[in-house]
């Protein structure tokens, strides 16, 4: 992702593109890789943001989050993912991870499908005492 790019804009369409010519039209990712924010953000999606509603295209551009605008793979790529991976780490996320695996659909997060997910997270995340 031309995350960097001074024209975001353009810089998202023309990555648009690239899934599709590695995987398929519509592109079909045969793994997705995400995080867990202690906000319920991942990928980019983060709460209240409009890219939430993206339904229509697979990159998107957000509003300014954590001072910039960041480019995101949206809901309907990691969605059409044959695999889901999450890896989840610290007590911060104990909250968001238990919102998570409950499917929690107000969280950004919880707008990913669970079907062929897997969640790795320590224990920390998982609100197990260390010893």
């Amino acid at each position: 992702m031309p995350v960097e790019s001074p024209n975001l804009e353009e810089a998202a369409k023309e990555y648009a593109s690239v899934p599709a010519r590695i995987a398929g039209s519509p592109p079909v990712l045969d793994l997705v890789h995400l995080g867990l924010g202690p906000d319920g953000h991942t990928a980019s999606l983060v709460p209240g943001d409009p890219v939430l509603d993206v339904n229509d295209a697979d990159v998107a551009l957000t509003g300014v989050y954590q001072g910039r605008r960041r480019m995101t793979l949206a809901y309907p790529i990691i969605n059409r993912a044959r695999r889901i991976l999450w890896l989840v780490t610290g007590t911060e996320k104990s909250a968001m991870l238990s919102r998570l695996e409950k499917g929690d659909q107000s969280i950004p997060a919880g707008k990913v499908r669970d079907q062929q997910a897997l969640i790795i997270a320590d224990q920390a995340a998982a609100g197990i005492p260390v010893t």
